[in-house]
């Protein structure tokens, strides 16, 4: 029986990494997006063209809190079942204290944790009849935060704790673990100088790619003994003292 997995934000970048490998190896692929819709469509249509009948594209904002459920049900209607979440869905931004109000709070969590957690909510009972897994994006700045991102870092620092809980609360059926990318893409409008500091800190001393993410989350995909961990995909940028 053909596996089914669910991957937010999939139209490029990271979450497209991610589906290209889970669909290589052998998962149908629910893309999610919010407004990337043409991406989607393209690589949908590019799964076709490797396996008819091995994608879906879903969309829908996920800053809406009845969005989640809403997918899910999408998901299993058009599949019938589901064996993987995928939460790579996020926004990444930069909040100095002194101009980040309730709204940009609001804005980060409501897309970084909250749906993360109404995904699971939603997902619990098919994931469970399939014995299936979970696996959420957060990020190295969990732990060693960002200067003036407090909002962004809290929020991936909140997914970390969600993970660990939901593996309790979801075993024995169901293996919820995370994956923490360090240096992998930098943001579209980096800084030069700050990107040099960064590689600075990292023992291998050079960017992962998006192939290191996804290959991580195929892993915990069939990690079949393996649940509330989260894998650093960093180049040791962690343990960097």
């Amino acid at each position: 029986m053909q596996r089914i997995a669910l991957v937010t934000g999939a139209s490029r970048r990271v979450g497209a990494g991610i589906a290209r490998q889970l669909h290589a190896g052998g998962y149908a692929i629910a893309l999610h997006c919010r407004r990337s819709t043409s991406e989607a469509v393209a690589l949908a249509a590019a799964f076709e063209d490797a396996r008819t009948g091995s994608s879906s594209v879903h969309v829908a904002d996920l800053a809406e809190p009845a969005a989640a459920a809403t997918l899910v049900t999408e998901v299993i209607a058009h599949w019938g079942r589901l064996d993987l979440l995928v939460n790579n869905a996020a926004t990444f931004e930069e909040t100095p204290l002194a101009a980040a109000d309730a709204l940009a709070f609001d804005r980060i969590i409501d897309i970084n944790l909250r749906a993360p957690y109404l995904l699971a909510r939603a997902a619990a009972a098919a994931l469970r009849a399939a014995g299936g897994a979970i696996v959420n994006l957060v990020d190295v700045y969990a732990e060693r935060p960002k200067v003036a991102h407090a909002i962004y870092c809290s929020s991936k620092a909140g997914l970390v704790g969600l993970t660990k809980a939901l593996a309790r609360d979801l075993a024995p059926a169901v293996r919820v673990n995370a994956v923490a990318p360090g240096a992998i893409l930098w943001p579209e409008q980096g800084d030069a100088g700050e990107q040099a500091a960064v590689l600075a800190r990292i023992p291998l001393a050079r960017c992962g790619s998006v192939e290191d993410v996804a290959g991580a989350v195929c892993y915990l995909a069939g990690a079949h003994y393996v649940t509330g961990q989260v894998l650093a995909v960093d180049g040791g940028r962690s343990i960097y003292d």
